[in-house]
């Protein structure tokens, strides 16, 4: 009997571990299945888990990104595991991971650009151009007959009513002479009689100011003002010889404590001939012929002869579309307050058929406001032959014969209604 019992205890034991074995095993592929199907799914085109295999699935979808015009692409490997594990050497200068920290990055020498993982999954690419950040052209990109660049940052201070001023650099000078030593005149206009100077530099068509300035004005009339950069080159005779200047109005920025805003201008020629008897205004013209639109800049107006010279007199451009001399369309610049030279700033556009151009003109009238009373300080009208000649013509011409570009151009004011 006793034999008996140790005998069915014995089945019974070993059919418990069978029992518990099987269980294991069971478990264990069922555990490898589902990880591999988790692997498949991602990456239905890959058929095989053969580590060579993958390699050279890899070599092909290099060449082929090679053959394409697309920037190349670079593999996105997911190794089979990246727990606990680490990097040893290879005879082929290729890794593999071992134990340890799945972050730690390989200390070694340069590895192939398709490096391979044992076991691993290509998932996708990844396209390096989508992460470059956005290229910064301002330094390379110089249009014909360009002068030179300037770049500065403003920034204004409410509670102390300070605007701070900082001039950067200049680039692509074009002096007189070989050489070239510059420095920089800096106004708030419209006080044309006080300025700040930067140092001169030495021997540089590219000079590097990094210089700070400071103007005191109110809140109140901050939007009413206008940096002027005035830039000189000083020759071997100590003379001045002015190089470009960039006039920059306030009105249209948002300046405020935490704003500092960095901009760049391209130099532009002063018009050194003194002012006509009325004054002159300068403007910009440009024609879509897509989209059927005539668009006028007013930039700005200097010599202006007011009626009445205080800071309460605001000076104002109205633009007039006219055709057949029968008036269309009318807009006006904002007014600017007691200043001979207001510097506007301001797009106007209006719609215009192509087949209309050989009737319409622009009309552009310089106007004063006191006391309620609308004063005519200066007017020029641009077009075609049937209404203009010599300059305020070519102008008009230039604009057609150039679609979709701004042309740019000082004209005298004369006051004929």
């Amino acid at each position: 009997f006793t034999e008996r019992a140790i005998a069915v205890a014995g089945a019974v034991i070993g059919g418990i571990l069978l029992f518990v074995l099987i269980g294991i095993t069971t478990y264990l592929l069922w555990k490898k299945f589902c990880c591999l199907l988790s692997y498949e799914k991602l990456t239905s085109p890959v058929k095989t888990t053969n580590a060579n295999a993958i390699f050279q699935d890899q070599t092909n979808s290099e060449m082929q990104i090679k053959s394409t015009s697309r920037s190349r692409s670079v593999p996105f490997i997911i190794p089979p595991t990246l727990h606990r594990r680490d990097w040893i050497n290879l005879t082929n200068e290729e890794q593999v991971q071992e134990d340890s920290d799945p972050y730690m990055i390989p200390q070694f020498g340069p590895r192939s650009s398709f490096h391979s993982l044992a076991g691993a999954y290509v998932v996708g690419t990844i396209n390096p151009a989508l992460y470059k950040f956005p290229e910064d052209k301002s330094e390379t990109d110089f249009p014909d007959g360009n002068i030179g660049r300037l770049w500065f940052s403003i920034e204004y201070e409410q509670e102390s009513e300070r605007l701070l001023v900082s001039l950067i650099k200049v680039r692509k000078l074009q002096p007189p002479a070989d050489s070239c030593s510059p420095f920089v005149k800096i106004y708030l206009l419209p006080d044309e009689r006080s300025y700040l100077q930067s140092k001169t530099k030495r021997r540089t068509l590219n000079p590097q100011f990094d210089e700070n300035f400071v103007f005191q004005v109110s809140s109140k009339m901050l939007l009413q003002r206008t940096l002027k950069f005035l830039v000189y080159h000083v020759d071997k005779q100590k003379k001045h010889h002015l190089l470009g200047q960039v006039i920059f109005p306030l009105k249209n920025e948002l300046l405020t404590d935490d704003n500092k805003l960095v901009i760049w201008r391209d130099l532009e020629k002063e018009n050194l001939e003194p002012p006509s008897e009325y004054g002159d205004i300068q403007f910009s013209l440009s024609y879509n012929d897509y989209l059927g639109r005539l668009t006028v800049v007013v930039l700005r107006a200097r010599g202006l002869k007011l009626q009445e010279e205080t800071h309460a007199v605001g000076v104002y451009v109205k633009v007039s579309l006219m055709n057949h001399n029968k008036f269309i369309k009318s807009k006006k610049t904002a007014a600017v307050l007691g200043t001979p030279n207001p510097v506007y700033n301001e797009t106007f556009s209006f719609k215009a058929d192509q087949t209309e151009l050989d009737t319409a003109s622009l009309s552009l009238s310089v106007l004063q406001s006191i006391k309620g009373e609308t004063l005519l300080l200066g007017r020029v009208v641009v077009g075609p032959f049937m209404y203009t000649r010599g300059k305020e013509l070519e102008h008009w011409n230039e604009m057609i014969s150039k679609p979709k570009e701004l042309v740019k151009r000082w004209h005298t004011l004369c006051h004929s209604m």
